[in-house]
């Protein structure tokens, strides 16, 4: 009886100590996979796609091409990219716009990961193009990459420099013709080759390969003949829409060209 009261108290002692000791490990194991006020991952916005149309054209005139591209996109991704296109004169509400999309959490600063996640893509025609490289030279002063710039027969605006494409552009394409009065840039460059490809200056010829673009103003199709069938090329314009495709989210959806409405070959 006695050695059992005594040994009692003892036996308590050792269990504790041994529950203990079992339980420390199994904490320190757990306890990291599971932090308390472990942050959520960061939220990113849309990809962002930007067009811009040439001379005096409204954004939302459909006889125009840039206009069509931007109508198959949103067609194609009704969520996670946002689709807009603008008259050129609309620069600086593309550029505060784009701010206001890269700025998450709503706090008028754009933080490093901001920044970092940005998804932004920019195509246009004409002073459309010019735009562009120069909405990407601003969004360089911000800190923001692009992904991707795209000018069709780009005609720089006075002050603007579209033939150099900034260092935060990580791939740009430029189509242009020759044959008109009026005529893009032949070839663009990188200001530094290391961090912006160049895909290509892709050439079109209008004198053996004519387009009928009916649909334009006469006086279009007279004194910007050229200009004008190069805004109306279904093949550039493909491949304008498939290099965008290229950069954004993949999609559930069959993704077949789309016909650009007025145009066809010339006889």
């Amino acid at each position: 009886m006695i050695y059992g009261i005594v040994n009692h108290p003892i036996h308590s002692f050792i269990r504790n100590i041994l529950l203990i000791g079992c339980l420390i490990p199994v904490a320190t194991r757990v306890g990291p996979a599971h932090p308390i006020d472990a942050p959520d991952a960061t939220k990113t916005g849309p990809v962002i796609v930007i067009g811009f149309v040439g001379g005096f054209v409204r954004h939302d005139n459909m006889v125009h091409s840039a206009v069509q591209v931007a109508a198959h996109l949103r067609q194609k991704y009704p969520s996670g990219v946002y689709v807009e296109v603008l008259e050129n004169r609309r620069r600086e509400e593309a550029h505060a716009k784009i701010i206001r999309m890269v700025d998450i959490d709503r706090n008028g600063v754009l933080s490093s990961e901001e920044k970092r996640n940005a998804r932004i893509v920019l195509y246009g025609h004409s002073w459309g193009a010019s735009e562009v490289v120069t909405l990407a030279r601003e969004l360089e002063r911000d800190g923001l990459p692009v992904l991707l710039t795209v000018q069709v027969d780009s005609v720089a605006k006075r002050g603007e420099n579209d033939k150099i494409i900034p260092t935060n552009v990580a791939e740009a394409a430029n189509f242009y013709q020759l044959d008109g009065f009026l005529h893009g840039e032949p070839q663009i460059r990188a200001a530094d080759p290391a961090r912006t490809r160049i895909l290509g200056n892709f050439r079109s010829d209008y004198k053996a390969n004519p387009i009928a673009c009916q649909q334009y103003p006469w006086y279009d199709r007279l004194f910007m003949k050229s200009h004008t069938e190069i805004e109306g090329d279904p093949k550039v314009w493909n491949q304008v829409e498939s290099l965008i495709h290229s950069r954004l989210p993949p999609t559930n959806r069959t993704l077949m060209p789309q016909p650009f409405a007025g145009m066809k070959r010339g006889k």
